[in-house]
This record gives structure tokens, sequence and C-alpha cells, in this order.
């Protein structure tokens, strides 16, 4: 062994001082990659992602299918008709799955309720509503009163 490998109890405790010091800079100056923020839309209810799922995997064969009915009819090759046909009606069932999730959806929105955070403008019309509504319930009851005491304190009639 070289003396040059060889640390003495000095020279150690150095080196362990200047290797904290330096992770404690590196802690410093550490930044992560990616800072997680929370999702802006809320998730999907269980039973309409599956629709969609299912819709977007329809789609994606269907798409499949018109291409190669396509390649085939350019080829001249007798699988053109069947899968023009087969692509027709797999057009008709995406239709179907694209409406299933739009079904689906408004299914689970009736029967679990939206979650709904008015406008200001909607909550402000509403209050402005409301006013006007006491008020002339106020005036009304007002001129009840009036039409029960038979007129005694008015000065004039008109």
């Amino acid at each position: 062994m070289g003396s040059d490998t060889v640390m003495g109890t000095a020279q150690r405790s150095r080196a362990s001082e200047e290797g904290a010091a330096t992770t404690a800079q590196e802690r410093l100056s550490y930044r992560p990659l990616w800072v997680e923020e929370p999702a802006r839309r809320r998730r999907l209810p269980d039973p309409v992602r599956t629709a969609a799922v299912r819709a977007v995997l329809i789609i994606a064969l269907t798409l499949l299918q018109a291409m190669v009915a396509f390649l085939c009819t350019l080829a001249e090759s007798w699988l053109a008709f069947p899968m023009v046909i087969s692509s027709v009606v797999s057009t008709v069932v995406a239709t179907w799955s694209v409406l299933d999730v739009w079904v689906t959806r408004q299914v689970w929105n009736q029967r679990n309720g939206v979650v709904s955070a008015p406008s200001s403008t909607a909550r402000s019309l509403r209050r402005e509503r409301r006013r006007a509504r006491r008020q002339a319930r106020a005036a009304e009851r007002a001129q009840e009163r009036i039409r029960r005491q038979g007129g005694a304190g008015q000065l004039s009639h008109p």
C-alpha cells in the first residue's frame, strides 16, 4: 500500500466535514424534476370511464377496418366487399358506443347529482331576484294592511 492511499485521523475528519458540507449544499440546491399539481378536472366516474374506453377501442377498430377495406379495394382483392360491409356495420356500432358514453354520463349525473359551483354573475342575479321578490311581498303586505284598516290613516282618497 502506498502512502497516498492511507489517510490519517485528521485527514479523515476533514474529508468527512467537506463531504457533509457538499451534501448540505446539494440538498439546498436540489430541485425536483416536476411538481405535482392537483388535477384541474375531476376524474370520470367508473361507469362513464368504462364506456369511454370501450368506445375508443371500437372506434380504433372501425378506423383500422375502414383502412383495410380501402386498401383491399385499391388492390382489387376479393376481400374488399366483405370489408366494406363490415366497415359500415362497425361505423354504426361505433356511433352507438359514443351515444352509450353520453347516455351513461347523463344517467350517472342524474343518479348521483352534479356538484355545481355557480359563477359570481349567476349568484348576483339570484340575489337581485330574491331582493325584488322580497320588496314585492313587502309592498303587497303593506297594501293588504291598508285594505284591512279600511283606508283609515289615509289623508286623501284617489
